[in-house]
């Protein structure tokens, strides 16, 4: 009898606490939403966040707010909230660098387990453009111009996405040798391009290139992407100079603790793919280089594990690692 009464109290405990989860999915959200934003003010993912901020905000009816925790290449903000209360109140807004560091970097705060992904709302194609002065018309000619020459090549950062693109698009596409030369951002690396100081640089067109190919400031030579982008559509794609069928994108993505309740993580989902389908936003996106994206959940969860591998694979093959 005493075991039987013992399962009944057990019983009546998990169904308190499935009903209490239940209720807290039902009453969601009832104060205020953080998003916590990998990278300093400014900045792609930061801009983006706050467009989704605004959009989340009004639709649920709460107050959401934009907390900037900058830091080795976003892990500091993926460590926290990697280990936040999983009640949808704390969520992660980063880029394709989550995706990177799980290979990348060897003693991460985190693991991909830790989250689950509740939307990546747009993403940008890598390019590599140069200085308006070079005589190149496109990457294929620039490769073969430049064959037994010394080649440099920029991006905002080692273990960029936009450095580990170009790194694998030298070595193992056009198989030429060439140097990378880091820079502290995304403006110092378009400011040493557009003085000439380096042959090439690597970046996205969500990055500011798009604004300065369609100024005439850089040349576009190429972009990763299975078709050309429209915000500059006489940037030939990588495939079609002969450099095989090869894609990479930056993508600003949102992320919850993993056992974040499903209901909680869809309701996200629906407002900021909601926020991401207006008129203005799609707008605002396109216009800097962006392809918005309307991935429910599940397709953004297999979206981010599929990122993973791919640019896994590139660091692996580049022997990068970052202590």
């Amino acid at each position: 009898m005493r075991h039987h009464r013992i399962l009944r109290l057990l019983v009546a405990a998990a169904l308190l606490s499935v009903a209490a989860g239940g209720a807290r999915a039902q009453t969601y959200p009832s104060n205020k939403i953080t998003m916590i934003v990998a990278f300093a003010p400014g900045g792609v993912a930061d801009t983006l966040a706050r467009m989704m901020a605004q959009g989340v905000s009004e639709r649920l009816h709460q107050s959401v707010v934009v907390e900037n925790r900058g830091g080795a290449g976003g892990n500091i903000a993926a460590g926290l909230v990697a280990r936040a209360n999983p009640d949808g109140y704390t969520v992660l807004v980063t880029t394709t660098a989550l995706a990177i560091n799980a290979t990348l970097h060897q003693n991460n705060p985190f693991k991909i387990d830790d989250f689950t992904t509740v939307a990546i709302a747009a993403s940008s194609p890598e390019a590599l453009v140069t200085n308006p002065k070079n005589p190149a018309k496109d990457l294929a000619e620039f490769v073969k111009s430049m064959k037994g020459k010394p080649i440099t090549f920029g991006s905002a950062g080692v273990g960029s996405g936009s450095h580990v693109e170009a790194e694998f698009f030298f070595k193992e596409l056009a198989k030429v040798p060439a140097t990378h030369i880091p820079f502290q951002g995304g403006a110092p690396a378009i400011n040493a391009t557009l003085g000439n100081q380096i042959d090439l640089l690597a970046t996205t067109l969500g990055g500011g290139a798009a604004a300065q190919i369609k100024a005439g400031k850089l040349k576009g030579l190429g972009i990763a992407a299975a078709k050309r982008a429209a915000v500059v559509p006489d940037v030939p794609t990588y495939a079609e100079q002969g450099f095989g069928d090869f894609s990479a994108a930056s993508w600003v993505g949102v992320f919850a603790p993993a056992k974040t309740d499903p209901k909680i993580v869809a309701t996200l989902n629906e407002a900021i793919l909601d926020t991401i389908k207006s008129p203005t936003v799609q707008k605002r996106l396109t216009d800097i280089g962006f392809d918005p994206l309307s991935l429910k959940q599940p397709e953004a969860q297999a979206m981010f594990k599929s990122e993973v591998d791919k640019w896994g694979h590139m660091v692996k093959v580049l022997g990068l690692s970052v202590k």
